[in-house]
């Protein structure tokens, strides 16, 4: 006898509920990730978390990049608007009345300091740096830095201001002018700077999110400004949510 439709749990009930695929999601929440990191996290084997992240693929809850470090490296990340969206669709189908509003990111309550680092600081730490200060306001302190600094692109100034935001006029820094400062998150955008980062005294949150570099296809500033454009709303994303974690550890 076939169970009832409504009986049925969502399927992203089913797809999240499994302890394994929980776990990863909850991983690459926190920051972007390659195989051989989860499988440490895990403590599972590798074969097994491979498994499992094919599934969370195959459901839309995760895609993969290839590192711009080694292209023989890929980075897993978490796509959070659509965890939203179904996690709504699963509130509702188990009662209308139940919703689940993001945290928003005028509700943060923490004084944080955040560094977002890139290889030139000429486009992605940039636009992060400037995204942060907006969207929070005076509740946190933003800073960007490069690991081999170059001038701003003009397609970053152009694609913030589209956003409502004057960028103009902002120098590229070496991410060694901030040694020895104290930072609550430090947040690489780019492969290859990950993997040359300092420490920093205070031991803060390092978190990786593996985004291209915009201006790396070459081409004209016109031909690149698409690739401006898809960065620019990833980081708009990704910081919203940042910023409704960091609202949510205020409250």
């Amino acid at each position: 006898m076939m169970a009832p439709p409504e009986s049925v749990p969502p399927g992203f009930l089913r797809l999240a509920g499994h302890p394994l695929r929980w776990r990863l999601l909850s991983e690459l929440a926190r920051s972007d990730r390659q195989v051989r990191e989860l499988k440490v996290l895990t403590g599972e084997r590798q074969s097994l978390v491979s498994y499992h992240l094919g599934q969370l693929r195959a459901g839309g809850l995760v895609s993969t990049r290839r590192s711009s470090a080694d292209r023989r490296d890929a980075y897993y990340r978490i796509d959070l608007a659509r965890c939203v969206e179904l996690l709504a669709a699963t509130g509702a189908a188990l009662h209308p009345g139940l919703r689940l509003v993001p945290s928003p990111a005028e509700r943060v309550r923490v004084r944080a300091r955040i560094l977002f680092l890139c290889t030139g600081n000429s486009a992605r730490s940039q636009m992060a740096e400037a995204f942060a200060e907006h969207l929070a306001g005076n509740t946190i302190t933003a800073a960007s830095a490069g690991s081999h600094p170059k001038t701003l692109h003009p397609n970053a100034v152009r694609v913030m201001l589209e956003h409502g935001i004057d960028i103009t006029g902002r120098q590229a820094k070496h991410v060694g002018t901030f040694a020895g400062q104290r930072f609550d998150y430090v947040i690489s955008l780019c492969d290859r700077v990950r993997e040359v980062c300092p420490e920093f005294p205070s031991h803060p949150e390092m978190i990786h999110w593996s985004i291209p570099d915009p201006a790396g296809g070459g081409g004209s500033d016109a031909e690149s400004y698409p690739a401006f454009s898809a960065v620019a709303a990833d980081l708009h994303t990704r910081i919203g949510y940042l910023l409704g974690r960091l609202g949510h550890a205020g409250g």
